[in-house]
């Protein structure tokens, strides 16, 4: 297979059913597709065309008779269910133990440390809604000067603060004492800077939002091909997730069509090797604040983009479709959920076929490594004999 370029887009949240351990996570029934499926915003032909509605497990729709790519599910191997173990296993790490959360809050001990670092104390330190805990604490935040602390079922720490009352760059350097003082027992996936704007009681986040992951604890594929001589170019909050370990380039975005508009601006550049994107507000905006009808017209809105971009992939060009895990808007939960994934994989000339249910999500990243004929120690299971 000549391929020279590689485009890995992630659809941030975007499940296809409960997973076998789902009762483990208290995700039960939990069915991202099936929930937007039922929205009168739902449209999604070009996905259909690829195979999405093919794919086993898939039945709120039939398939097609000749789907034009390779389809399949991925289970996920880590413990856990969050954005930076779900990316860590794309690429080759598989996490046994999870990632730690806080349901009752940081420690006092850690929260006061942390004060005295940033020569102020903090509000909150609880598990809040993003949205909420600037309704809740936004005032009191202003008079004080005080940020808001605060983390969610996920494995993170999260600090909020007006643009006007603290500045990014007062916001980010927080972030980056808490992010070096997490480590051992403490060490969450990441570190979130959540800045907003506003007047109470309309407050509103803005997207200068930063994440300060940990740094990936052994090579992944991003790794791999960056040592083998290949560009590795990273979309929306990539960069992020991984720490910049393996990324040559990093390109920040403001949304999904700006991820999409940034995806379309590095096709029109030379490069070989792999564009790698993060389309964050099927998560961030819908998945978490049970907005089915808004998830659904995301979709939509990236399965028309999917309609002009595919027909101007070229013979040597890639395009791999996937998620990092589930965020059913229509369950009581506003958490992640631990559900399959998909994975759709086109070129011009690659055999449609259906990949069944693949064990780890890993097996994408050591597809990719043999897509590109590298030797790889990462974890997964190549599937590059079935396209």
């Amino acid at each position: 297979m000549n391929i020279k370029r590689v485009f890995l887009i992630v659809l941030d949240s975007f499940g296809i059913g409960e997973a076998p351990d789902a009762c483990d996570y208290n995700d039960q029934g939990s069915n991202t597709l099936v929930s937007i499926y039922n929205s009168p915003n739902f449209n999604v032909k070009s996905l259909k065309n690829l195979g999405l509605f093919n794919i086993d497990g898939v039945t709120c729709e039939s398939g097609i008779s000749n789907p034009i790519a390779a389809y399949g599910r991925l289970r996920e191997s880590s413990k856990g269910k969050d954005t930076t173990t779900g990316h860590w296993e794309i690429c080759g790490i598989i996490s046994e133990k999870p990632m730690p959360t806080f349901p009752n809050g940081f420690p006092q001990y850690f929260i006061d440390e942390f004060s005295k670092k940033i020569n102020t104390g903090v509000l909150c330190n609880k598990v809040y809604s993003g949205t909420e805990v600037i309704k809740d604490y936004g005032e009191e935040h202003i008079k004080t000067g005080k940020p808001i602390v605060y983390t969610s079922a996920d494995s993170v720490f999260q600090i909020a603060a007006h643009e006007d009352i603290v500045p990014l760059d007062e916001l980010y350097k927080f972030c980056k004492i808490a992010r070096e003082m997490l480590t051992g027992e403490l060490a969450v996936g990441r570190v979130i800077a959540r800045p907003f704007i506003g007047e109470y009681p309309n407050f509103t986040r803005t997207s200068n939002r930063h994440d300060f992951s940990l740094i990936p604890p052994k090579d992944t594929i991003l790794n791999c091909l960056q040592n083998s001589g290949y560009d590795v170019i990273g979309i929306g909050k990539i960069w992020d997730i991984f720490a910049g370990s393996g990324i040559n380039k990093k390109i920040l975005t403001k949304g999904n069509l700006d991820g999409m508009s940034k995806t379309l601006d590095v096709f029109n550049e030379d490069f070989n090797g792999l564009c790698f994107t993060n389309l964050v507000d099927f998560d961030m905006l819908y998945g978490h604040r049970n907005d089915v009808d808004n998830y659904a017209k995301a979709m939509s809105e990236f399965d028309n983009w999917l309609t002009s971009f595919l027909p101007m992939l070229k013979d040597t060009d890639m395009l791999i479709i996937t998620a990092d895990h589930g965020c059913d808007p229509a369950t009581p939960s506003t958490d992640h959920s631990r559900e399959y994934v998909p994975v759709l994989m086109y070129n011009k000339h690659i055999k449609p076929t259906n990949l069944g249910t693949r064990n780890s999500f890993a097996d994408l990243g050591k597809t990719i490594g043999d897509i590109f004929n590298i030797t790889t120690n990462i974890a997964g299971t190549s599937f590059i004999d079935r396209i």
